[in-house]
């Protein structure tokens, strides 16, 4: 089945197989005329969602030591603590304990991700502009590239600005947030609506209408963060356009045909469903790699009883994090805690986090990515995997956010009893009672237990002025702490560019 979603990103081989092998040569004419057509405008976009997929250590989501992690391991909710024995590496548990540096390899990586994609998507704007292709296909580049600017802008502040790559790196001055911030609301402004309303089918894992809606409401929700202004009457216009697209949540209910017992969780299986289902990444092990996320939790034991390989005996989630859940909300299903039928027992208490480190079997894990096919269950839910992934797709939005955006911008619009339905529908889908009169408080909590492993913790502890608060291991922090630091690596790459406050410069 998934081999049918991956057409787009595989078109350019085929045009290439279908070639006649002679020494033709391809003049610029010919080029425009290619990147003319359907399939030459799908080349070029395939290299840009590429770049989103990625490759280990160059990726939004599904691998590890990129975006992913830097977002994740900084927050609250999840964190990898150097172990006693000698396993896994410092860098996790500096970004959860805000004391990493600006030579660590995670923040270099996405740096080098996100302006790796943005170069491939000016290349894409370019190629479909000197060919006049289909306006919709331009458009669906040119949100791309204002997606990556604003995956830029929230990690690291004031950044390179470029539209053009035929300016050298090492000439590229850092522009001001707010005007990146500017640059990305006018080119989704002007591009959403050119983008195809066509949902899954082709456009599963790519940018149709609503999901360049959905970029543009989350780029207004943090326009406070920002430019120091805030936008909450845009971020809801936005979110209702994307609520307009006929999305749904999926339903939750006991099946023993799905992960964990109940369908909630096939929304983050082989295949995202539709109905509630944004934008996601298509990740397959053996084809595009795989998703890592709950292989990267569970120790050996635990991994072979339930997969039949090892786990990685990584990631946990902080205790305190933890015991928001209420004990009937059916998202604690995805979590590992006590003693497991393979008789490992996973103690919820972290003894530390650096040095010495944790003991093995200390923290609560996760499986809320659950591996969809293991030796003896005879491909029970489908897919396939081995120990470096899983075949779990990505969900990057889901309509359950939309839901809680609209929630939080009718409270900060003055709007309770408006809030109230779009939080309860998420609260009763998780088997939770409504709140009648919802706070900002409400809407947070909610957005931690609905959306956590999911990318979206840091940005809303900094929206919700939590980030810097202590908890656990983590002091409270400094304002400048907000952003992360330039990577050593860039600046000494292009000597335009200025550090962040508060961080050492060499």
């Amino acid at each position: 089945m998934k081999k049918l979603l991956f057409g787009i990103l595989i078109v350019g081989l085929a045009a290439q197989s279908c070639t006649k092998v002679n020494e033709n040569v391809y003049d610029k004419l010919a080029a425009t005329q290619f990147y003319s057509t359907a399939a030459g405008a799908d080349d070029a976009l395939a290299t840009v969602y590429g770049s989103i997929s990625g490759t280990w250590s160059s990726n939004y989501a599904g691998r590890d030591n990129c975006w992913y992690d830097l977002n994740e391991y900084s927050s609250d909710e999840q964190v990898i603590p150097h172990r006693n024995t000698g396993d896994w590496q410092l860098d996790f548990a500096q970004l959860y304990t805000r004391t990493e540096l600006p030579s660590l390899g995670i923040i270099d990586n996405t740096w080098k991700w996100a302006y790796g994609a943005i170069y491939q998507a000016n290349q894409a704007i370019a190629e479909l502009t000197a060919a006049k292709a289909d306006p919709s296909k331009i458009a669906e580049a040119r949100v791309a590239r204002a997606w990556f600017y604003y995956l830029l802008i929230d990690d690291f502040g004031n950044v390179p600005f470029y539209t053009d790559n035929n300016t050298p790196i090492s000439k590229i001055p850092q522009s001001p947030r707010a005007t990146i911030y500017n640059f990305i609301v006018s080119e989704l402004k002007v591009n959403v609506d050119l983008l195809s309303t066509t949902r899954g089918g082709t456009y599963y894992g790519r940018f149709n209408k609503w999901a360049g809606y959905m970029i543009l409401a989350k780029v207004y929700l943090n326009a406070g963060v920002y430019t120091g202004t805030p936008d909450w009457q845009d971020a809801l216009t936005a979110c209702n356009v994307v609520a307009s697209g006929g999305y749904t949540l999926h339903p939750a209910t006991s099946s023993t045909t799905s992960p964990l017992g109940n369908t909630y969780y096939d929304l983050f299986g082989d295949v995202c469903p539709n109905d509630e289902t944004i934008f996601a990444i298509y990740l397959t092990e053996n084809v595009i790699s795989g998703n890592v996320y709950t292989i990267r939790s569970l120790n050996t034991p635990t991994g072979t009883a339930l997969f039949g390989f090892a786990g990685w005996n990584g990631t946990i989630i902080p205790q305190e994090f933890y015991s928001n859940f209420s004990s009937n909300d059916i998202r604690t299903q995805q979590f590992l805690v006590g003693q497991q039928p393979d008789g490992t027992v996973y103690t919820p208490t972290v003894s530390s986090l650096i040095d010495p480190g944790a003991a093995p079997n200390e923290g609560i894990r996760d499986v809320k990515f659950y591996v969809l096919d293991n030796a003896t269950s005879a491909n029970k839910f489908g897919g396939i995997h081995d120990a470096s992934g899983s075949s779990n797709d990505f969900p990057v939005y889901r309509y359950a956010d939309v839901l809680l955006m609209q929630a939080e911008c009718e409270l900060r619009l003055g709007n309770t009893s408006a809030a109230a339905p779009y939080l309860n529908q998420v609260r009763e889908r998780a088997g939770l009672a409504d709140i009648a009169a919802p706070t900002l408080t409400d809407v947070y909590n909610e957005r931690g237990f609905e959306l956590n492993m999911e990318g979206h913790r840091r940005q809303d502890m900094i929206r919700f002025g939590t980030y810097l608060n202590a908890h656990g291991f983590v002091t409270q922090g400094q304002a400048y702490m907000e952003l992360f630091p330039i990577p050593s690596a860039e600046i000494t790459t292009n000597p335009l560019l200025k550090q962040n406050p508060g961080y050492p410069t060499n």
